[in-house]
């Protein structure tokens, strides 16, 4: 299974909007770029993902899980990209900072801090566990 991760400004989504929508979930829509497209392609139903507040913020706050694979985006006037749909799974018990992961050597390679604009990720086997201990998992 693959892991992701799902940026968000909160002003505009936020953790919080995300667990409200419980277990039905909601759409992960606006991905206009064409690497996040195809991680959203890639995406299969019951792989999880790290939800970032973006911007504001800057931290991992949970953990989401994808529960319905890549479909036509309804935002989309142009007909060219998707979405998935995903629920919030649980919250970390301390959101784990951009700076956090900046400092930790062993995430040097992570996207996340090599190319912070792309707003839907792949994250190794070895970035997740590592997050999901520092951030009291």
């Amino acid at each position: 299974m693959a892991h992701w991760l799902y940026k968000s400004e909160p002003s505009v989504w936020s953790w919080d909007q995300q667990v409200a929508q419980g277990d039905k979930g909601t759409f992960w829509s606006g991905v206009r770029n064409h690497v996040a497209k195809q991680n959203l392609m890639a995406m299969k139903k019951g792989e999880k993902g790290f939800f970032y507040h973006s911007n504001e913020g800057k931290a991992i706050v949970g953990i989401v899980e994808v529960i319905k694979e890549y479909y036509p985006d309804h935002t989309d006037e142009s007909g060219k990209f998707g979405m998935v749909d995903i629920k919030a799974v649980k919250p970390f018990k301390r959101p784990v900072t951009l700076e956090e992961i900046k400092a930790e050597p062993r995430l040097k390679d992570m996207i996340l801090v090599n190319n912070s604009r792309l707003s839907v990720q792949p994250v190794t086997a070895e970035e997740w566990a590592l997050i999901c201990k520092m951030g009291g998992l």
